[in-house]
């Protein structure tokens, strides 16, 4: 858990994209917010989702395996719900 919760925070401070870390594990106000806020679909079938849970506020975003695949598919700036900083960029 902790390698992928740093993975996710190694890609967000490299590209600048302003996130805050909650550690559920030191709040159970928290711990319940998450689990209360993650689709029904998108809960595992036996126990709780197990961190990193992604949110955009309070936009469930989605887990670690999502993330990792919008990584992989260049597209983690709609899977965070962000407007692309390419597409911002004046083209020379």
């Amino acid at each position: 858990i902790k390698k992928k919760q740093q993975d996710v925070v190694r890609f967000l401070e490299a590209n600048k994209i302003e996130f805050e870390e909650v550690d559920i594990t030191m709040s159970e106000e928290q711990r319940q917010w998450m689990y209360k806020n993650i689709p029904p679909e998108k809960k595992p079938a036996q126990g709780n989702p197990l961190p990193p849970q992604i949110f955009n506020g309070d936009r469930y975003c989605g887990d670690y395996d999502s993330f990792f695949e919008s990584k992989e598919s260049n597209t983690v700036y709609s899977f965070l719900g962000l407007k692309s900083r390419l597409a911002s960029k004046t083209e020379s």
